[in-house]
């Protein structure tokens, strides 16, 4: 049995794992779960995560891993080469703390479920709409500053795990309407990343 991995074309986790498989050169099949539809919320997927939520990798044994970074840190185990956590402990420690400002102070504000949930509680479309772009936005300014000054990429040369985070963070902000034009650090990273064929493969079609 190959390794599976459900998830959404524009969910954020499940575009950060695409890429991290990717990069580590990975084969993988793509189970794409319709949100719209409540496919996240049917027992056999509430089995593999009982969380209801995206991404999930079920491996060719059967098992199952949850939460994105925590199956990207799986695969920097499992598969070390090329790293996604290079360097140093400091170095290691400032990849992580910006893939972190993403993947859990600013992604988790904006997600449908977040949206959802506002929307619920009688907030008006333009004002859910501005708390998502919001947070977009001061997450991506906070890493406009935490990335490194120089390098193609966040922290060097080559991409890590806060590229890896970066690229769906991004074009989460754009769908949330934010002017990314103001963070030419993130956007010069951005396009080294496109020019990478894991990235390139791992996006959504247009």
């Amino acid at each position: 049995m190959s390794t599976k991995l459900y998830g959404h074309v524009l969910s954020a986790g499940s575009w950060r794992v695409r890429i991290a498989l990717n990069l580590k050169g990975l084969p993988y099949r793509f189970v794409v779960i319709h949100l719209d539809r409540g496919e996240h919320r049917t027992p056999s997927f509430l089995a593999m995560n009982p969380q209801g939520l995206l991404p999930v990798l079920k491996l060719g044994d059967g098992v199952v891993l949850t939460q994105s970074l925590a199956i990207i840190e799986w695969l920097e185990d499992t598969h070390p080469s090329p790293p996604l956590l290079p360097g140093d402990a400091v170095l290691r420690a400032r990849i992580r703390a910006f893939a972190l400002a993403l993947a859990a102070d600013t992604h988790p504000l904006q997600t449908r479920r977040v949206l959802e949930a506002l929307r619920s509680r009688g907030l008006a479309e333009a004002a859910v709409a501005s708390w998502a772009a919001d947070a977009n936005a001061k997450g991506l300014e906070a890493c406009e500053a935490l990335a490194l000054a120089s390098g193609a990429f966040a922290f060097g040369a080559l991409p890590t795990l806060a590229d890896v985070c970066l690229v769906p963070q991004l074009a989460a902000a754009r769908r949330a309407g934010v002017d990314v034009a103001r963070f030419p650090r993130l956007l010069a990273i951005e396009a080294a990343c496109a020019s990478v064929p894991a990235f390139a493969a791992a996006a959504p079609p247009l």
